[in-house]
């Protein structure tokens, strides 16, 4: 194999235990498999160069660790190969846009309302009561952009759906039904290149999400056969070579929730015993070879 030479991008901004400690995973796995990796920051990159002056940026690849889209095009554009592209990380970014790409692939998920874009706080009350008649109450409204559970919320009247929707406007979101069998539980499977490598259930006693960062316990878990196919079909729609898939247990099966193009990967080695930074610089090697 032809020696390659890849960059580590990371945001600037998020310096907490639990990112620098995801960083340090991966590039312990880029060195375990003899891949030359440099760590970058998006403000790093994006304050050495303009558009149409990105000579500095020297690489093979990019594992594209955040969520920066305009610097990853930017870096694409190069010619540079990015894991995972662009694209694929808007697809998953914006949860309307994911919910707009698996609804037509025939993946089961919550019925799912995307709010209209303003540019304004606006009065959303005959939208909001709309979307309520439709859901029912309660229902989970969603920031289309957030990580960590930390940006949806649960509306049990429609006074808490209203006050919510007025909170995050002009923002965009989504109103999705309240899955009461998966209250408080949920399943994370990883995907690498096309394979399931890992997965792990996560519970919480005390928050109907189950998120680890909101204090959800984990535990492994053997997903069934059609767990994995809804997480795989969702990874290759998205066009994922990597990613971590959400689902909830439905009254009738499984549905999907949300789709992470960087899924925290030492949370579920603490789980599993599994490496998936190391499955991602394995998939990464074979790929550049």
């Amino acid at each position: 194999m032809i020696a390659v030479k890849g960059l580590l991008v990371v945001n600037h901004y998020l310096t907490a235990e639990k990112y620098s400690g995801m960083n340090k995973m991966l590039l312990d796995a880029a060195q375990k498999l003899g891949i030359d990796t440099e760590l970058k920051t998006n403000e790093e990159l994006l304050a050495e160069f303009e558009i149409g002056d990105m000579r500095r940026v020297e690489a093979d690849f990019v594992l594209f660790w955040d969520k920066d889209v305009t610097l990853c095009r930017m870096i694409e554009e190069m010619g540079i190969r990015s894991f995972n592209s662009s694209r694929a990380i808007a697809a998953c970014d914006n949860k309307g846009m994911t919910h707009a790409i698996l609804s037509q692939k025939g993946i089961p998920m919550p019925k799912t309302i995307v709010a209209p874009l303003s540019f304004a706080r606006i009065d959303m009350t005959d939208f909001v009561k709309s979307a309520a008649e439709k859901l029912s109450l309660p229902m989970i409204i969603k920031e289309s952009y957030g990580s960590f559970g930390a940006q949806v919320y649960k509306a049990d009247t429609i006074y808490d759906a209203l006050e919510l929707a007025s909170s995050i406007s002009p923002k965009q979101m989504i109103f999705q039904e309240f899955v009461a069998s998966s209250a408080g539980r949920d399943v994370r499977i990883n995907i690498v290149g096309g394979e399931v490598v890992a997965s792990m259930e996560r519970i919480s006693q005390k928050d109907f999400r189950a998120n680890v960062t909101l204090g959800g316990q984990m535990q492994k878990y053997d997903p069934t056969e059609k767990e994995k196919k809804i997480a795989l079909d969702a990874a290759k729609a998205l066009g994922l070579d990597f990613c971590g898939v959400d689902l909830l247990f439905g009254e009738n099966g499984p549905l999907l929730c949300e789709v992470n193009s960087n899924a925290h990967v030492k949370n579920i080695y603490d789980c599993t015993g599994v490496n998936a930074a190391e499955k991602i610089f394995e998939y990464i090697k074979e790929e550049m070879s």
